[in-house]
């Protein structure tokens, strides 16, 4: 079987994981959209999923088939989902031709009748490597040329690139050039001016240079219900409200209020009526927090049900304790999902606004 040859393509990858290479790929996708009309994408090899009509689809290709409606088959999108025990049934019995023909079969039915086809990676280059699927390889597979998404900075993420170059050459596959991620406004110039200085004397382009949105790194209130396993108390439609700071309810109500600002989620054990009291009182005059957690196994009372019952922003309970819920938090992976439109959006105007896609298509 030969793999389609025609439709342009280009191999979005990082240099690490969460270095902003989905969303690269959803602002990149929106433009190529603007560009083209017919778009496809795929993700070949996903380690993230979800289960839709039985099968495993790899969380991104969902993102991009709902944000996009690109009219592929979500199972071509996303045809090697890497379950728990996925490497090590592959070590027992390799598969690896009929792993490969998997992904050249769902790369032909992405790119029929499309102009153009995005294809994510899945963190660095050598991600895969185990069972025979790094990056390069499948970059190699699929007879594309990479874009590289690495964090911003100068030293650091030029020495990274140098690295995962070196793999993708290795497997006779060309990076046409450089997008970097998550760079702090006030030094966007300076680090355009020498990231571009130090990537040229290693033959690449700079391709963008993206500033640093905080919001897109904050999750929000259904994410941290999902992440908590945690029950809504109250019916709200603020459910996806992004939370910007944790406040923890442990002072008293006086203390705890001053720290009240929109995007706070405030974190409080379910027996302190105080303190809900005091979210409620600045809540009815005007005031806006993210949300509420109520930590603790303790059941809330039939005061602080009633009290929570009017609040505008969603109340979660979780029998886990403040310090536990706070941690979780902090701790949790931010991805982009279809519901995040305010986030979609903004990926949307920064990739359209800082990555020169007419550079990315003249390499291609």
């Amino acid at each position: 079987m030969l793999l389609n040859s025609s439709t342009p393509r280009v191999f979005i990858a990082a240099t690490r994981q969460n270095d902003g290479k989905t969303t690269n790929s959803l602002g990149l996708l929106a433009a190529l959209q603007r560009r083209f009309g017919r778009v496809g994408y795929i993700k070949p090899v996903g380690q993230r999923f979800v289960e839709i009509d039985a099968e495993k689809i790899d969380e991104d290709s969902v993102l991009m088939d709902r944000v996009f409606r690109l009219n592929c088959p979500l199972v071509d999108m996303s045809p090697i989902a890497v379950e728990p025990d996925f490497t090590r049934r592959y070590l027992q019995s390799a598969n690896f031709d009929a792993l490969v023909k998997r992904i050249h079969k769902a790369f032909d039915r992405v790119a029929w009748e499309k102009e153009f086809v995005l294809c994510e990676g899945t963190g660095h280059a050598g991600v895969g490597s185990v069972f025979d699927l790094s990056n390069a390889t499948v970059a190699r597979m699929l007879k594309a040329k990479v874009v590289i998404v690495s964090r911003g900075g100068i030293g650091l993420p030029i020495d990274e690139v140098a690295l995962n170059r070196a793999l993708f050459e290795k497997e006779g596959v060309e990076v046409i050039g450089v997008i970097l991620n998550k760079v702090l406004p006030e030094k966007l110039d300076y680090i355009t001016e020498f990231a571009e200085k130090g990537l040229r004397r290693k033959g690449l382009k700079l391709l963008g240079v993206v500033p640093h949105q905080p919001i897109l790194s904050s999750p929000t209130l259904e994410l941290i219900r999902e992440e908590l396993n945690a029950r809504v108390l109250n019916s709200t439609p603020q459910i996806h409200n992004i939370v910007k700071r944790v406040v923890i309810g442990a002072m008293g109500a006086a203390q705890v209020t001053k720290h009240f600002l929109p995007g706070v989620l405030l974190i409080v054990p379910a027996d302190r009526d105080d303190l809900i009291q005091a979210a409620q009182d600045y809540l009815k005059s005007g005031g806006h927090l993210s949300g509420i957690v109520l930590s603790e196994d303790i059941p809330p009372s039939s005061a602080v049900l009633k009290l929570t019952g009017t609040f505008p922003c969603p109340v979660l309970v979780s029998p886990l304790d403040s310090y536990t819920v706070a941690s979780r938090v902090h701790d949790l992976i931010v991805k982009i999902r279809p519901d995040d439109t305010q986030k979609i959006k903004l990926v949307q105007e920064l990739i359209a606004a800082h990555v020169k896609l007419d550079k990315i298509l003249e390499a291609i």
